[in-house]
């Protein structure tokens, strides 16, 4: 009597640890819940972007338990987008953040993609454009904001060269080859892919670099920002997305090859040859001299904002932690 209760006991003890189990794996197969965020390019994708599809691709944003998806704006810009709150992160760009901050739209930065302005005036050689004095009787393509103007006439008067001499027309964000070959004798473009570009075609341009004119003009761009009203709702999923991309751009900057791989596969439509060559190199500026991929100095943003005020830009000087914070970057 006594063995067969023990092997009733037994049998019941070997069915209950077989439920536990079974109920243990279920557990582990049930797949986490992740939390849906969307982060809006400024443009059409390109190298600039490349760290939040490594992030996106590489499983960072899941391990963050979050379920990213990447938008093109469309019809809205970016700061739209971020500032109605439709989009969680964007990119956008200092100039843009600063003029925001004195308008009461609530962007704030969150990290600087690149450490210094790799943007130039750009011109076909045949042109023979080689500094802001041969801007005179010469035609400028650009896409019309105030700041833009300002930035030409700031170079010229340095230069010695008479503004009123320039024109300028307004192409959008037209091809540069096109357009230069067309519509106007110069463009403000980025080196990382109209300059690769030009390189790879074996077309010769001659490139003025903003940040080697004028200190004011290396400033961030672009940026990643977010909405103020979210830092103050939910800080812990801006920590937990700037953890994620912060992690795809260190990848980034470590295997530009793999980087560039996966920048095609989500976006299939890029040049191949172009893309590669970009990531190679863009990939060293992304961090450069900086401790950390994303780093912002408050003296860069004090700096430009000031220069905005002093010619009539801006009516007031934002405070840095009005227009950005380190404080969503990892240690």
């Amino acid at each position: 009597m006594k063995i067969g209760k023990r092997v009733i006991a037994l049998a019941l003890a070997a069915v209950l640890a077989a439920g536990l189990m079974t109920s243990c794996a279920k557990q582990k197969k049930q797949p986490q819940k992740l939390q849906k965020i969307k982060i809006t390019l400024d443009w059409t994708p390109n190298t600039n972007h490349t760290g939040v599809y490594v992030a996106q691709d590489q499983g960072y944003f899941k391990e963050e338990g979050l379920d990213a998806e990447i938008i093109q704006p469309g019809q809205s810009t970016a700061d739209a987008l971020v500032a109605s709150g439709e989009c969680q992160l964007g990119f956008s760009y200092q100039e843009s953040v600063t003029t925001s901050a004195v308008q009461g739209i609530p962007l704030v930065s969150l990290a600087a993609v690149i450490q210094h302005n790799t943007s130039a005036l750009a011109s076909p050689a045949a042109k023979n454009i080689k500094s802001p004095k041969d801007f005179e009787g010469k035609t400028y393509a650009g896409w019309g904001s105030e700041t833009e103007e300002l930035v030409l006439k700031t170079i010229m008067k340095s230069a010695g060269a008479d503004f009123s001499k320039l024109k300028i027309v307004t192409t959008g964000t037209a091809d540069f080859f096109t357009t230069t070959q067309r519509d106007a004798d110069f463009q403000w473009v980025y080196y990382a892919w109209d300059g690769i570009a030009a390189e790879i075609t074996g077309k010769p341009v001659n490139f003025i670099f903003l940040k080697d004119l004028d200190k004011r003009l290396d400033y961030y761009t672009p940026v990643i920002v977010t909405n103020r009203e979210l830092i103050g709702k939910n800080p812990e999923l801006i920590k937990r997305a700037m953890r994620a991309i912060s992690k795809g751009y260190g990848y980034a900057e470590k295997n530009p090859a793999e980087a560039a791989q996966i920048l095609l596969k989500a976006a299939p439509e890029l040049d191949p040859a172009l893309v590669k060559k970009s990531q190679e190199w863009l990939s060293p500026r992304y961090r450069d001299d900086a401790k950390r991929w994303g780093e912002q100095k408050p003296e860069v943003w004090d700096r430009y904002s000031k220069w905005l005020y002093d010619n009539g830009v801006i009516t007031e000087t934002p405070k840095y932690d009005k227009m950005a914070t380190n404080d969503f970057l990892p240690d």
